[in-house]
């Protein structure tokens, strides 16, 4: 992002940051630029730039994952090392080395070491924090760093859980959230709004934190409400005026993980810590109903096998099916419920579920199989989720692994080798055949977090894809960036259209035929929300809303920040809270004209 002279860079949407470990405020320059502790060595280290898969290999057994290691660096402020020129991927495609250099400095905070893309991490503190672009035709993608493109072509668990309706499902609030409440604008923040600029429609201020900080994942639209987690508490506000839409919804401990998206009917589900201390999980669910804040059924997770405890967990949702992901194995419940559907465990030659990935009748289960042995290997399932029965399985060439989904329908996912320090995208036909990867020279840049587990399946801003394109933004080597279109036919690049703005661009969701963008703000400029034609022969960017330049640089400082565009509106909230008693943050802000 564009700076003013001798003026330090700030955090916000678009530069996941690492969090820093729960005993240690953020610190660095700029609000939301925390240091995490340096990469230590082992799985999940900071490494080079990934490149491609290949052809499924015969069967056999992947890697146990190494213990976790502390968090890499994915910021974007350092050059990268390429991967080998010509390494073969998984699906048989030579890679091409991406161009070596100085990656951009999008003014996001401290730039920070990059690992190579989608590279594992794991942190004392993180628990699944979702990154959400909700109503997108796609589930998103997940990865970690900037991506260099290519040039060429069961047994029951120990514990049962037992589903149970929790009592009242009225709750007060500990410490809510200062707001601009029902249209008020105490801080004025519409003062001096320029002709064209958008409102700012309300906002509200983040509630009490820790002094170390504390996760704010996920933000679900629905009709009248956007509802927002934060720390121990769960929030609702009219999506046009910004008053309590239902009081909020308080935890006894601090949330963990929740649902990246909400069901069809509105049931979202929360994951809250056991207790406090090194021996508590992450295991408590609490069903909430976004209509109305009432408090649905509640469960504890029990462990699994000797390795597979629920001290992170990741949720996933596809219909009515609530998946509940350990390390090696997952249990599905009915989401209206609370009622368990069934076990995902061990099967075949080793295979361990290690991570899933939902869609609207599409449930993707990843495994490691073989622990280590001559033939490990990956395999990628496509469950029903209603049932559990797996409706296709695609091996994984030996050596890859796959980390992130791109999208769940179509199915495009993103690998790593992390011997070859090599990366591929993929993506496959409804029923789990290769279909093509990406031959597209460049860098590319989705907007990540990282995650606690060895692989995050969902959870990435700043991509999308209909039934036949991928839409991914490039890294910057100024400020301003593409946004590149690219056939799932057969991977290569089909249109390009630049950032309207000195500002980087990166896709939303696409709607009615068009890709809706968001473009960052400057220190002198609103972000924009914008639409490009996906068909025909023009793609140039539309406006839809520019945000006003008075709030340009509160609009930078939402760190991790999660987006979305519903009804004409743009909303934008915090990924993490800070706990600085010094700034006033904000949790949450709308705009519309």
């Amino acid at each position: 992002m564009t700076q003013p002279p001798n003026q330090p860079p700030h955090g916000g949407f678009g530069a996941p940051q690492e969090r820093p470990p729960q005993d240690q405020p953020p610190q660095g320059g700029g609000f939301g630029a925390p240091q995490p502790p340096p990469a230590q060595g082992g799985f999940g280290a900071s490494q080079g730039t990934p490149s491609t898969p290949g052809t499924p290999g015969a069967p056999g057994v992947p890697p146990t994952p190494p213990p976790p290691a502390q968090p890499p660096r994915p910021g974007y402020g350092y050059p990268q090392q390429p991967g080998p020129y010509g390494t073969p991927g998984p699906y048989g495609y030579p890679q091409q080395p991406g161009p070596y250099g100085a990656a951009p400095q999008p003014g996001f905070g401290q730039p920070q070491q990059p690992p190579y893309p989608g590279a594992p991490a794991a942190g004392p503190d993180r628990k699944k924090t979702a990154l959400i672009i909700g109503a997108a035709v796609a589930a998103l993608l997940v990865i970690g760093g900037t991506v260099y493109a290519v040039t060429s072509g069961g047994d029951d668990p120990e514990k049962k859980p037992v589903a149970q309706q929790s009592d009242d499902p009225k709750h007060s609030a500990t410490a809510a959230p200062s707001a601009s409440g029902g249209g008020d604008d105490p801080e004025n923040l519409n003062e001096g709004r320029r002709a064209g600029e958008a409102k700012v429609l309300w906002y509200k201020s983040a509630p009490d934190a820790p002094g170390s900080g504390a996760d704010a994942p996920g933000m679900w639209i629905t009709g009248k409400a956007a509802v927002k987690a934060a720390y121990k508490q769960v929030f609702a506000y009219g999506v046009g005026d910004g008053k309590p839409v239902w009081d909020p919804v308080s935890f006894p401990q601090k949330i963990c993980a929740v649902t990246p998206q909400k069901s069809a009917d509105d049931k979202v589900v929360v994951a809250y810590m056991s207790g406090v201390g090194d021996n508590a999980k992450c295991n408590q669910l609490q069903q909430i109903d976004l209509a109305t804040g009432h408090k649905g059924w509640t469960t504890e997770v029990a462990d699994g096998g000797l390795f597979d405890s629920a001290l992170n967990i990741e949720l996933t949702v596809s219909n009515k099916t609530l998946m509940v992901g350990r390390s090696e194995s997952g249990t599905a419940y009915d989401i209206d419920s609370g009622k368990k559907l069934y076990d995902k465990q061990k099967y075949g030659a080793a295979c361990f579920p290690t991570a899933y990935a939902g869609g609207t009748d599409r449930l993707i289960q990843v495994s490691s199989c073989g622990a280590g042995g001559s033939n490990a290997h990956d395999e990628l399932q496509e469950l029903d989720p209603a049932t559990g029965k797996v409706r296709w399985t695609q091996q994984v060439k030996k050596g890859w692994q796959v980390t992130r989904t791109f999208s769940v329908d179509p199915l495009v996912v993103y690998l790593t080798n992390q011997d070859k320090k090599a990366w591929n995208i993929s993506a496959f036909t409804k029923d789990g055949k290769f279909r093509s990867e990406v031959k597209v020279d460049g860098k590319f840049a989705p907007r990540c977090g990282w995650a606690v587990l060895e692989r995050d399946l969902q959870g990435c801003q700043g991509v999308a894809a209909d039934a036949d394109t991928l839409y991914l933004p490039t890294d910057t080597t100024s400020s301003a960036n593409e946004i590149v279109a690219i056939s799932l036919a057969d991977g290569k690049e089909r249109w390009r259209v630049k950032s309207p703005a000195d500002e980087p661009m990166y896709p939303m969701q696409v709607q009615g035929g068009k890709l809706v963008a968001y473009v960052q703000p400057s220190y002198d400029a609103g972000g924009q929300v914008v639409s490009i034609p996906v068909t025909g022969s023009s793609h140039t960017t539309t406006k839809l809303l520019q945000n006003p330049q008075g709030t340009a640089q509160i609009e930078n400082t939402f760190y991790d920040g999660v987006v979305d565009w519903a009804d004409g509106r743009f909303f934008i909230s915090v990924g993490r809270l800070t706990g600085s008693d010094q700034s006033k943050q904000k949790l949450i802000m709308a705009f519309g004209n």
